[in-house]
């Protein structure tokens, strides 16, 4: 048997459990050997049945039990019908040398004819007392053949799928256990060293079939830090590559810059000032800028991309923005012309279906978008602005700054002097895009300057990790005179109090925001869909009221157009999915209401509350939840009384993990099967190591068997 031999192959168990296994993305000796259990059942403990009671807790409070291993000889073994619970019970007596012991099943009527009286048998689990003396509940079992598998050990536990049982999945896996022969280092030499890391063939035996808590968390370190070098290698070279480009040296205009500010209706915080100078001395070098800014939502991140935009159009060079939805492009429009169109700076927009310009030197009181005017799609002649001119004042110079959706990167754009690209909650260009631009930008041997914006919080650890090449700016500083929201968890007894606060909301001419868990209605989890609740509220509760609905499984451009309708007051209240979590700018919302608060993370739940306290009006955001844990009331707890969302980020990534964090469709998080994005010592580790191999060799052309691995590392998180 070698690594690629199928699952099929390896055992008729293994065969017989090959379709259920291909649901784990296991089809090969290797895929099962590098399938990592998530947790330990520590059965180690081996205890005579007359020395069970002795051994219970003697603190009155603490529960009479422990939990161990009990070998003995089965003495008695019967199915029964439970009269009460209508359940089938498996009961039987095991005795050692010392003693007895009562041992229950439920619904495992197929043990009376795998366990026969005389066989030898170990049980692990809890072992508790009651009125009857000494029992087990549901142990598992296994026949005491010498070679404990399932009990009397460290035993790993494993994510399984419908219909596999963990005691298979061991079964199958120690079938494959001759495949670790063939398991060879791809780790440098020196890293291994340096590191102080285990071998890898050792790893994986000792994750499995662990000897002891130190060699068990020996083996973890080994297995995360390949994983996170890995992911540090690749951030490495995106470095790399980044620093051997060239790009335009773009002077800072500071006399211009500052007649800028000081024009500005408001006053920028500490925050905006030092993220503004950190991006305008980057595009001062001709090394590419690769910089991600962070910021809450209404922080004034885009306000310091103006800043450098304006840079660039005093120096000749366009800037584009790229945005992820049309009405966000469209708001970015609206924003860059306020501030830069009385400057004498000429922005367009491009999407799907519009297309604008601003060309004029307006006064400050009148509208900077001027003309505002619809796309002609049909292409026909017409004195409406069609996505071909805007394409012409961008390629010809016009156009400085060009603001747009992907329709911005798609075939028949070109820039004339394209000297900054930016980014806005996408967290990242991708290497595509980023030739792509390169080619379009007028000057194909230097690239642009890069700048991504998002209003995520990123705690330091996933920054190091994947976002390792840009480096970090954040700005935790909201504008000045910008109102606290109030935040309140509401119970069920004051809903209808709630309700009444909606109305009066909407009657002082508010709108209102209504987030809920799910599309759909779902028994089993027992929390609110969107759906459901827009009809109740429609229906029964706010009958008066504009209701709308919103969720991510409608097409864009019905979401777009449900979105425009309540920016322009059209919906009194928006009932939405988490598809509103980065979204528009919504000035005149004052209250959010999160329903099921407790399936959503600090982090998102902040992104939601971001939504609202966006105008001079006190703004509210209301937290339902049906939960009564103790627990999850503590966690909201500490939703209410936070403001930095950078610390909720932080506090989100050690309760619910990365995953819950971004979501498990967030592009470029990798799937890590063993590592950790909280666990910031061996990401530094992995971060010096990978920086070291990469300053040495970026090619890997020196390193074949790293190079190999992180190819076939690279396809595996495209894939997945």
């Amino acid at each position: 048997m070698d690594l690629a031999t199928p699952v099929a192959d390896i055992s008729p168990l293994g065969k017989r459990l090959a379709k259920k296994l291909k649901r784990l993305n296991i089809e090969t000796a290797r895929d099962l050997l590098f399938y990592f259990p998530f947790r330990y059942d520590d059965f180690r403990r081996l205890i005579k049945i007359g020395e069970i009671f002795s051994a219970m807790p003697k603190n009155p409070a603490s529960p009479m039990e422990i939990i161990g291993t009990v070998r003995g000889r089965v003495e008695l073994i019967a199915n029964k019908r439970s009269k009460y619970r209508r359940t089938n019970l498996t009961e039987a007596i095991v005795a050692d040398d010392t003693g007895s012991i009562r041992v229950i099943w439920f619904n495992q009527p197929w043990l009376g004819k795998i366990l026969k009286i005389g066989d030898r048998v170990a049980l692990a689990g809890k072992i508790g007392l009651d009125r009857y003396g000494v029992q087990m509940i549901s142990p598992v079992y296994e026949k005491d053949t010498g070679a404990a598998m399932h009990t009397g050990r460290l035993v790993p536990v494993y994510s399984l799928t419908q219909g596999l049982t963990e005691k298979q999945l061991r079964t199958v896996l120690t079938a494959a256990r001759p495949g670790l022969a063939e398991v060879n280092e791809w780790l440098p030499d020196e890293v291994i060293a340096g590191n102080k890391l285990m071998a890898l063939r050792r790893a994986v035996q000792l994750v499995h079939w662990p000897e002891d808590e130190g060699s068990l968390e020996s083996a973890k370190r080994r297995l995360k830090f390949e994983e996170l070098f890995l992911a540090q290698v690749q951030v490495a070279q995106a470095r790399a590559e980044v620093r051997s480009s060239r790009a335009a040296s773009i002077p800072f205009h500071e006399a211009e810059t500052r007649a800028l500010v000081a024009a500005l209706p408001f006053q920028l915080t500490a925050d905006q000032k030092v993220a503004a100078w950190k991006i305008l001395k980057d595009m001062q070098s001709d090394v590419p800028m690769n910089r991600l800014l962070e910021g809450d939502v209404g922080s004034g991140k885009t306000v310091v991309a103006a800043l450098a935009m304006y840079n660039c159009a005093l120096h000749g060079f366009q800037s584009v923005i790229m945005a992820p939805t049309e009405i966000l492009a469209e708001q970015h429009f609206q924003t860059i012309c306020r501030l830069l169109c009385p400057h004498g700076v000429k922005v367009a927009l491009v999407t799907g279906s519009t297309a604008k310009i601003s060309w004029e030197v307006v006064p400050r009181d009148k509208k900077a978008d001027q003309p505002v005017k619809k796309a002609d799609r049909r292409g026909k002649k017409s004195d409406k602005i069609s996505p071909a001119m805007v394409r012409q004042t961008a390629s010809g110079g016009e156009a400085q700054i060009i603001i747009g959706t992907h329709a911005l990167i798609q075939k028949g754009m070109r820039f004339h002097n394209l000297g900054l690209a930016v980014v806005d909650e996408q967290h990242r260009f991708g290497v595509d895009q980023r030739r792509g631009l390169k080619e379009k930008s007028g000057h194909p041997d230097f690239s642009p300057h890069f700048l991504s914006m998002t209003a995520t919080p990123i705690p330091r650890s996933v920054a190091l990790t994947l976002y390792g090449d840009l480096d970090l700016t954040q700005i935790r500083q909201m504008p000045l005179g910008r109102k606290k929201i109030i935040t309140k968890i509401v119970d069920q007894m004051s809903r209808p109090a709630a309700n009444e606060f909606v109305r009066q909301q909407v009657a002082a001419g508010r709108q209102v925001f209504v987030i809920c868990p799910l599309i759909d209605p779902s028994d089993k989890l027992g929390v609110k869909s969107a759906t459901a609740e827009a009809q109740r509220l429609k229906e029964d509760v706010f009958k008066n009221l504009h209701v709308a609905l919103l969720h991510g499984r409608m097409k864009a451009k019905v979401k777009e157009k449900i979105m425009r309708e309540f920016l322009n007051r059209e919906h009194d209240i928006l009932v939405s999915t988490s598809v509103i979590e980065v979204g528009v700018d919504v000035p005149n919302a004052g209250v959010m209401i999160i329903e099921g608060a407790e399936r959503f993370g600090l982090a998102q739940l902040h992104q939601f509350r971001g939504r609202v306290g966006r105008s001079i009006h006190q703004s509210y955001c209301l937290l339902f939840t049906d939960s009564a844990s103790p627990l999850t009331l503590a966690r909201l707890e500490i939703f209410v009384k936070a403001r930095d969302g950078f610390e909720l980020a932080e506090k989100d990534l050690q309760l619910r993990g990365a995953g819950e964090l971004f979501g498990t469709e967030q592009s470029g998080l990798p799937d890590f099967r063993i590592a950790r994005l909280d666990d910031l010592e061996l990401i530094e580790s992995a971060k010096t190591a990978a920086g070291e191999i990469v300053d040495k060799d970026a090619a890997l052309e020196q390193y074949p068997r790293l190079k190999e691995k992180l190819a076939e590392w690279g396809r595996q998180v495209h894939l997945e």
